[in-house]
């Protein structure tokens, strides 16, 4: 991987405006969503944490958590409000979240982060990889350059703070230990589509759908993937 490859760019003007499809992609959710359920997996019960991306908070997330649960998933948000950018509050909330979640329910936690929060569930499962039953991260912007969406200008500015450290960045490209799928689309309009893949390793997947990037979260496809995932049996591994 090179953080230097200028090929790779945020995704282009006729893209982003094709955000739209969101819309419909929410739309066949919520009518087709009784058909969704038939077709679906059912859970075993383990928790599973969902992060929203970035300007969200877990409105976004409610319509996903919703089938979750009716899939027999015990699903919570991240209770943070706004998703503007990892602080100290939320970093301290999420590492205390996690154990509270396992010990409660008496399993590993699923995590799932769309966009900005799957880059934050994958550092929260490569600190605490020992409450975590696998990662599954929607459009994140996960390797190569982390500068390569249409949002990286209105980040900077609501995080003035914010200094990027490359190194550490091309040390997080590699995924935590635990089962990862990243889950990405060509036509995403808001995150370069090849920073949402995870590099090649026996812990690893990169599946793509069709759709937004804004209706990821919602999309019946990608639901798809996520129960698929989620029904898998728990990997037999010793607790990091």
């Amino acid at each position: 991987m090179d953080m230097s490859n200028t090929a790779i760019k945020a995704p282009s003007v006729w893209l982003l405006m094709r955000e739209g499809r969101a819309i419909a992609e929410y739309a066949r959710l919520r009518f087709g969503a009784r058909e969704l359920l038939r077709e679906l997996p059912r859970g075993d019960g383990h928790p599973v944490l969902v992060v929203p991306g970035f300007g969200a908070n877990d409105r976004s997330t409610r319509p996903l958590r919703d089938i979750l649960e009716r899939l027999g998933y015990a699903a919570h948000g991240w209770g943070q409000g706004r998703n503007l950018g990892m602080n100290r509050v939320i970093r301290h909330h999420l590492r205390a979240l996690l154990p509270a979640l396992h010990k409660e329910h008496g399993s590993r936690v699923s995590l799932i982060g769309w966009s900005l929060g799957g880059v934050f569930a994958r550092e929260l499962a490569r600190h605490q990889p020992e409450n975590v039953r696998r990662v599954i991260t929607l459009g994140s912007p996960i390797n190569h350059r982390p500068d390569a969406t249409n949002v990286d200008a209105l980040y900077r500015r609501l995080n003035p703070a914010y200094v990027p450290d490359l190194e550490a960045f091309r040390q997080r490209c590699q995924a935590p230990p635990v089962p990862c799928t990243a889950v990405y689309s060509r036509s995403d309009g808001i995150v370069a589509w090849q920073t949402s893949l995870e590099n090649p390793a026996p812990n690893t997947e990169n599946v793509e759908v069709s759709g937004s990037h804004l209706g990821m979260g919602v999309n019946p496809e990608v639901i798809r993937v996520i129960a698929g995932r989620l029904a898998l049996p728990e990997p037999d591994r010793a607790a990091a």
